[in-house]
């Protein structure tokens, strides 16, 4: 038997406790989080915010309690001060305030990202919100109940700024995002996608100030009155920083491997440089079957699979990840994207020889009377070998389900010639016998 501690229990880590618990009772699970609660679904609380969601809930998909029944001794608001790795022993301050050091025979670092935070002449004023956490979400929903609140900025144009700009005005408030960045989105979509999103925002009400870098917040007795920018002056009662996050690495760095972007250096195992030490999630690099190399990609689902990866090695059963290749998705005001692997831009930024094909039809055969929306389509595949890089879907059908096919094609570097001839079935209640998929593909170059 083995003692495994984790550190951090959100969602790498409750993937990690949860696969110890279910498949090697044998081993003792401890856990210590600093937060008081467990596996806080932080990509649908602007659900919650925006009141497509009554309560937060659903949102939460493990408790203290239900780990601790399945054998885990569970340490809640539990700050880990010190790992020494040499000898496998933390030191963690407990909720009650004492000390406590604790011995290990693995560990599995799942300590999650930090928001960063722009060094910026008036980013401690009061409304000035980040939103990762349970806490800064419910902070949130408590202060725009005010009516005084009617003119919000969102500083960052990436998922969580245009998730959270769409949940704001839902609430009737003036709504400006601000990005230094030319569009929204540019990470996971090129831009026919990318304007797509942009006229949805809009066409809803969303004020854009696109290309401009923010210099400082102005404030009032001590409360955020407007945001400066390169450009221009934007009044604000509100602001949120959404402009990204940073591994959390601060319990290893000085002691493991790091990744350029200071992250842990993992392997296919999650194994860090230091033997018997894994790291998942947020803090851990993955591999990205798009590049054939290890990168970074923050994404839940990213991180459930890793705290799997890193359970069955640590307990012993040896299990390699497949990698992976940054699928993900984003609905706003009903304008569904999907995407998968690299987009051209980005692949053009990393050297690589790319082709992309599009295409665009509806959902359904033309004689369809009743609503078929439109599809749009973009395969991006390697000029020479011609297998599929990546993917990216837009519509306000939910055509989602097609990426995970695409997510498959391109792990398995799949062509885009075999993929033209893949047998995708047929029905005009579903799609039609020449669909965007077949298509796109027989028009590559």
């Amino acid at each position: 038997m083995s003692k495994i501690i984790v550190v951090g229990a959100n969602h790498a880590g409750t993937a990690a406790i949860k696969t110890l618990l279910s498949n090697y009772p044998e081993h003792e699970v401890v856990v210590y989080d600093q937060n008081n609660n467990i596996s806080f679904l932080g990509c649908g609380m602007a659900l919650w915010i925006g009141n497509q969601i009554s309560k937060p809930d659903g949102l939460f998909y493990a408790t203290k309690e239900s780990l601790e029944q399945m054998g885990a001794k569970i340490h809640m608001e539990a700050a880990v001060n010190h790992i020494d790795f040499a000898n496998k022993k933390l030191s963690a301050t407990l909720k009650d305030g004492s000390t406590v050091e604790d011995f290990y025979d693995k560990i599995i670092l799942a300590t999650g990202s930090l928001p960063i935070i722009p060094n910026i002449p008036g980013k401690d004023l009061e409304n000035v919100q980040q939103v990762k956490l349970y806490q800064n979400a419910q902070e949130v929903i408590e202060k725009i109940k005010n009516p005084d609140i009617k003119n919000i900025v969102v500083v960052g144009a990436g998922y969580i700024g245009v998730e959270l700009a769409e949940a704001f005005e839902r609430h009737g408030k003036h709504i400006t995002m601000v990005d230094i960045a030319d569009t929204c989105l540019p990470a996971y979509y090129d831009e026919p996608f990318t304007t797509l999103m942009r006229d949805n925002l809009k066409d809803n009400g969303i004020h854009l100030e696109f290309g401009q870098a923010v210099q400082e917040i102005k404030g009032e007795n001590g409360k955020v009155t407007a945001v400066i920018t390169d450009k221009k002056e934007i009044p604000a009662d509100m602001v949120v920083l959404s402009i990204g996050f940073r591994p959390n690495n601060a319990l290893g760095k000085d002691s493991l491997e790091l990744f350029r972007n200071a992250s842990y250096l993992v392997n296919k195992k999650q194994e860090t440089s230091m033997k018997d030490v894994y790291a998942i999630g947020d803090c851990a690099t993955v591999f990205d079957n798009t590049i054939d190399n290890t990168n970074y990609i923050a994404l839940a689902s990213n991180a459930l699979r890793s705290g799997i990866v890193a359970a069955h090695n640590a307990a012993g059963h040896e299990l390699e990840s497949v990698g992976v290749q940054g699928s993900n998705g984003i609905c706003i005001y009903d304008l569904k994207m999907v995407s998968t692997g690299i987009t051209v831009s980005k692949a053009r930024k990393l050297g690589l020889d790319v082709e992309y094909t599009d295409f665009n039809d509806t959902q359904k055969p033309g004689f369809i009377e009743t609503e078929n929306p439109s599809v749009k389509i973009r395969i991006v595949y390697d000029k020479k070998t011609r297998v599929v890089l990546g993917a990216q879907m837009a519509s306000k059908y939910d055509m989602s389900m097609g990426i995970h096919m695409f997510s498959l094609a391109i792990q398995e570097k799949v062509t885009i010639d075999k993929l033209s001839l893949l047998d995708i079935f047929f029905l005009p209640h579903f799609n039609q016998p020449y669909n965007y998929i077949t298509m796109a593909s027989l028009s590559a170059k």
